[in-house]
C-alpha cells in the first residue's frame, strides 16, 4: 500500500511511524519535517499528504502534529478525505469500520511506540462496514465534500 506520511516535527515517534510502515511492507511518501525539503507547517504538510490520498497517488495517509488536532483539521479540508484523530486502537478500528477513514491522524505528544503499534494494528486490520446505515453516513460525508448536503 502507498502511504503518505506527514509530520510538523521530526520526533522519535514520527520516525518510528515511518519505520513501522516500511517494516509492514508499505511504500512511504514522507512530507513536512520528515524530508529535507519539506515544509514542516502542520497545515501545509497535512494538506499535501491528504491531497495524495484524494488524487489517488497514495492509498492512505498518516498525518501528525503535536496534538494531532491541527493535522486532522487540515486533512479533513481536502474533499474526499476522512481523517480520524486516533489515540487508541479501539478508536482506530472504529474509524476504519464505521467512518471508512482513509487518513489516520496521530498526536506526537500522546503516542508512545507501543501505542503506535496497537493503533497501526487496529487501523490496518479494520475494514469498512458493509452495514447500510454506516454506508449512508459515509455517503452523506461525500456529499458534504461537494457542498451537496441534503436534508
Amino acid at each position: 500500500m502507498r502511504i503518505s506520511v506527514s509530520s510538523d516535527m521530526d520526533e522519535p515517534v514520527a520516525r518510528s511511524l515511518v519505520a513501522a510502515l516500511r517494516e509492514r511492507g508499505h511504500e512511504v511518501h514522507p512530507h513536512g519535517a520528515l524530508r529535507p525539503d519539506g515544509d514542516p507547517q502542520w497545515a501545509v504538510c497535512s494538506e499535501v499528504a491528504a491531497r495524495e490520498v484524494a488524487d489517488g497517488t497514495a492509498d492512505q495517509a498518516v498525518v501528525c502534529c503535536w496534538t494531532g488536532t491541527g493535522a486532522s483539521i487540515a486533512a479533513n479540508k481536502v474533499p474526499g478525505v476522512r481523517a480520524a484523530l486516533c489515540t487508541d486502537a479501539y478508536t482506530a478500528d472504529g474509524a476504519r469500520r464505521w467512518n471508512d477513514a482513509n487518513v489516520l491522524a496521530l498526536s506526537l505528544r500522546l503516542t508512545s511506540e507501543p501505542l503506535l503499534t496497537e493503533i497501526l494494528d487496529a487501523w490496518f486490520a479494520g475494514e469498512p462496514s458493509p452495514d447500510a446505515e454506516d454506508r449512508q453516513n459515509v455517503d452523506r460525508v461525500r456529499l458534504l465534500d461537494h457542498g451537496k448536503a441534503r436534508m
